[in-house]
């Protein structure tokens, strides 16, 4: 059995004059400030795509969905992470577990981890947990100029038991 780790992070600073609310962990957040970046800027999905790509050898974020391609300007961060399980699936992979921690003062996680977890889940086929942390009022997180996310994932190469089982 061939296990990889793949380990990704990402940071975004809040777009304060913007009108869209913040979109974290594939949920929405009214009242919350947006995060700046080419796409909604999730940063908690981004570290998850860039640990899940690394881990199946498919290079980045960027790599994938930079911000050189305008078709993914503006797009729900649930768009990157749907293709990257695909392609991490076609590379042989199956997603055995994944984590994923916010970075930040508000907004507060805790509230919304479980259905933040469920929803992100779904889409990767895998347990998922959610967790948040702040800096104590250290660097740009801790000043509350935006946010940040780390995420570590675990896979496995071979075939997904639960496919093998749908084909027979």
């Amino acid at each position: 059995m061939v296990l990889r780790i793949g380990q990704g992070f990402d940071a975004h600073r809040f777009a304060e004059d913007s009108p869209a609310p913040l979109r974290l962990a594939l949920l929405e957040w009214p009242g919350e400030p947006a995060l700046e970046g080419h796409s909604d800027g999730d940063v908690a999905v981004h570290a998850l795509v860039d640990a899940l790509a690394a881990a199946a050898g498919l290079g980045d974020i960027g790599r994938l969905f930079g911000a050189d391609r305008p078709e993914y300007a503006g797009a729900s961060s649930a768009v990157f992470l749907e293709e990257t399980v695909s392609l991490v699936r076609q590379a042989g992979f199956v997603i055995e577990n994944a984590t994923i921690q916010v970075i930040g003062n508000h907004p507060r996680l805790a509230s919304r981890g479980d259905e933040a977890a469920h929803g992100i889940g779904r889409i990767v086929g895998a347990p998922v947990s959610v967790t948040a942390t702040s800096t104590d009022t250290m660097g740009f997180t801790g000043r509350g100029e935006g946010l940040a996310a780390l995420a570590i994932c675990l896979l496995r190469r071979g075939a997904d038991p639960a496919l093998e089982r749908q084909a027979q």
